[in-house]
């Protein structure tokens, strides 16, 4: 490791739904050392997904331990470090102790469900979509913070007593990180709660009121890069500055180095989330997209289109652990292709709800066009072209949205190391699907955030040169038959539609 030392190392946290990882990036953009540790979701009813704050912070102060010591390091050998995370995922927490009052509501969860129907039936959702770029839906953190100022005994008398901390993960990470010295999120972050004014970057007072939440409550909000805080030396025996942050897929756009007007890349993981950047003005999507903010890098904002898929590597997980189809997921891709088609099956994984561009929290889970014929290799296939279909969706949303033809999708996420998925991939949309030689693209990118604001990067032109293509896939089979497929998913999907009677 002495050569690791004589460069300038970046260390990135990515803290993601079911697991807490620290990946060491060298100038180069290689990786020197790593380590991951698992986070567990909890379900306590239909619709509910939680978190426990503690452990979200456990491991991941476990994991920057491990890869300190894998890589033979002290944080004083540490450049920078950036921190990436799932977003809109809200905690609280007391601000004189830092303890969490409750656990942290998970962005998948839907238990603000019907107060969102209200805000809808009042038309208050067209105020925030035109301020906050979002729909209004359960999975932003604004009506999570609502619920919890409602429902947790506490929240609302520590508020009153100017006692009470919001955040969503990356707040709580870095109050962690600081020993409770700074209470900030980052832009990009703070643009997914759904009180935030995208176009005017502050806190939004006519939403808060209405919501009933204090501003006092709440972080202040910083750029993406720059430093924003110095690490407590004593929680690993030394100091290095917090200096680069975005949520996971705005990291993951920086990460693939999409930094042109109209690039894109789409993210395999527990969900699927499909983000273009637009440039400096925000687009207001017409087709259930996301308008939100990229990043900020000194005072120039970058915003992006998303659509955001809630299932998709976790579709994998249901088949292995819930339906134990096979006993990991690798197989899937020798299991897919075994089979001819998927036998006219259609899985559409709407567990929690249906994301962009439907945007229903009454869908649910169905499989149709189940025959005689069908073995578990078709409803495995099926599984893998649903996460496809998804994503063409939302990919043909942006086109609209923007106007502009995307000319290739570059890729990331655990799902994306899957040949037959990148590879229907391409055939459904019809255009160059990249997968790059790093899949880490979201610590990628927070580390370059925090390495551009300390010198160990220049500038965004030195960080598209190490950007390097792994595999390139290319579509095979005609316009007309994607076509076809595709409203094959189309009529499955209306089938899962406002299943849950609200």
């Amino acid at each position: 490791m002495k050569d690791s030392k004589m460069s300038k190392i970046v260390m990135a946290l990515d803290q993601g739904t079911t697991s807490s990882r620290t990946i060491l990036f060298s100038e180069k953009g290689e990786i020197v050392a790593d380590a991951n540790a698992p986070l567990a979701c909890h379900y306590p009813q239909s619709g509910w997904v939680e978190q426990d704050p503690q452990e979200i912070w456990t491991s991941q102060s476990q994991t920057i331990r491990q890869a300190l010591k894998k890589a033979a390091l002290t944080m004083k050998d540490i450049a920078a470090l950036g921190i990436t995370n799932q977003r809109e995922t809200t905690i609280a927490w007391k601000k004189n102790t830092g303890e969490a009052i409750a656990p942290a509501i998970n962005w998948q969860c839907r238990r603000t469900a019907e107060y969102c129907d209200e805000l809808k039936e009042e038309g208050f959702d067209r105020l925030l979509r035109n301020r906050t770029g979002l729909v209004t839906d359960p999975y932003f953190s604004g009506t999570k913070m609502r619920w919890i100022l409602e429902n947790v005994r506490v929240a609302r008398e520590l508020a009153e007593q100017g006692n009470l901390c919001f955040g969503t993960v990356d707040s709580w990470l870095i109050w962690q990180l600081t020993n409770g010295q700074a209470h900030v999120t980052e832009i990009s972050n703070a643009s997914r709660t759904m009180v935030f004014n995208i176009n005017e970057c502050l806190w939004d007072d006519e939403i808060l009121a209405k919501f009933g939440i204090p501003i006092e409550t709440l972080p202040e909000v910083k750029p993406s890069s720059g430093i924003i805080a110095e690490i407590n030396p004593e929680l690993f025996g030394g100091s290095a500055p917090i200096a680069g942050v975005a949520g996971d897929q705005q990291a993951a756009l920086f990460g693939q180095a999409c930094f042109e007007t109209g690039m894109a890349k789409n993210t395999y993981g527990t969900g699927c989330f499909m983000i273009s950047n637009t440039g400096s003005e925000p687009v207001k999507s017409k087709h259930g997209l996301l308008t939100t903010i990229a990043w900020q890098i000194d005072q120039e904002i970058t915003y992006a289109l998303e659509g955001s898929v809630f299932i998709a590597g976790a579709l994998l997980q249901w088949l292995r652990d819930g339906m134990q189809l096979f006993a990991d997921v690798s197989e899937t891709q020798k299991m897919a292709e075994s089979v001819s088609d998927s036998g006219g099956v259609f899985v559409v994984p709407a567990f929690v709800g249906l994301g962009a561009p439907h945007w229903d929290p009454y869908a649910r889970g169905t499989i149709v066009g189940l025959s005689r014929d069908t073995n578990r290799n078709h409803i495995v296939r099926a599984s893998l072209e649903a996460i496809a279909f998804q994503s063409a969706e939302v990919l043909q949303s942006i086109a609209k949205d923007t106007g502009q033809e995307i000319m290739e999708l570059r890729i990331d996420g655990g799902a994306a190391a899957n040949d037959f998925l990148c590879s229907f991939q391409a055939d459904v949309l019809g255009l160059h699907v990249k997968r790059p030689q790093i899949l880490e693209t979201t610590a990628m990118g927070a580390a370059f955030l925090a390495g551009l604001s300390v010198g160990v990067w220049q500038d965004q032109e030195q960080i598209s040169k190490l950007w390097k293509q792994e595999k390139m896939f290319s579509p095979n089979i005609s316009r007309e038959d994607s076509a076809r497929m595709m409203e094959g998913w189309e009529r499955a999907v209306e089938r899962a539609k406002e299943w849950v009677v609200s």
